[in-house]
């Protein structure tokens, strides 16, 4: 499922840039340079979501979230680079839903925006690639894993997981033979991207190989992929 944005923004490159890392993550953007254009362009996308800049030729993004605001019931974010108190309040005031500056991590703009879209309705969800029929009941060898109950035994005996750890192994499970990047993981786990330093599917991982018994230095059930991410062995149990 994806959703439609207007971005009003007159830097070309930098709306590039983030039109290009939104649509990596199921957002189609449509870019609009000009303040005194914008309104014509919404009207005619009719979009799910509004991002404005606040200094724009022709019509500065207060001005517009000002006169959008009566016709448009969806969110209206502001991206600036103005760091202010009174600009944020004056925002607030005349119906923006979010202030955000540019400085901020693309990550941070994303997750704001999903927030946002999932009150509406039409949020993005992450898709893990090429998930197989709808099972209840996984069964590798010794390992079992049952989502119905939400139990895992292991060589006939129960293991207990957190419900984080469990939701992880069924993914991973549900996917055996496939290779789940971290950025797969990270949105299933968190619903933000990974941003090549977060280490917490790392330790999430770590911590499901010494319950499943599949310690380094050589892990045989679960292997990491160097640059790829992670591989779920159906033969490794």
């Amino acid at each position: 499922m994806s959703c439609r944005i207007v971005f009003v923004e007159d830097d070309a490159e930098l709306g590039a840039l983030i039109a290009d890392f939104l649509a990596r993550h199921q957002m189609d953007v449509v870019l609009e340079p000009r303040g005194d254009a914008a309104l014509a362009t919404i009207a005619r996308e009719q979009p799910d979501l509004v991002l404005l800049d606040i200094m724009l030729p022709g019509k500065d993004g207060l001005t517009l979230c000002r006169e959008l605001r009566p016709g448009f019931d969806g969110p209206v974010v502001m991206l600036t680079s103005l760091d202010s108190d009174l600009n944020q309040i004056l925002s607030f005031e005349i119906g923006a839903d979010d202030f955000v500056l540019k400085t901020s991590p693309p990550t941070v703009l994303l997750a704001r925006l999903r927030s946002l879209l999932r009150r509406k309705g039409t949020a993005p969800l992450p898709i893990p690639p090429s998930p197989p029929a709808r099972r209840t009941l996984l069964v590798f060898g010794a390992l079992v894993v049952d989502e119905g109950r939400r139990e895992v035994e292991l060589a006939g005996q129960p293991l207990a997981l957190s419900t984080s750890e469990f939701d992880l192994l069924w993914l991973m499970a549900s996917h055996a033979g496939q290779v789940l990047s971290r950025d797969t993981l990270m949105q299933a786990m968190r619903g933000v991207s990974y941003d090549g330093l977060d280490r917490s599917v790392d330790v999430a991982v770590s911590r499901l190989r010494r319950k499943l018994g599949d310690m380094p230095p050589a892990p045989t059930r679960i292997k990491t992929l160097r640059n790829q991410g992670y591989l779920f062995v159906a033969e490794g149990w």
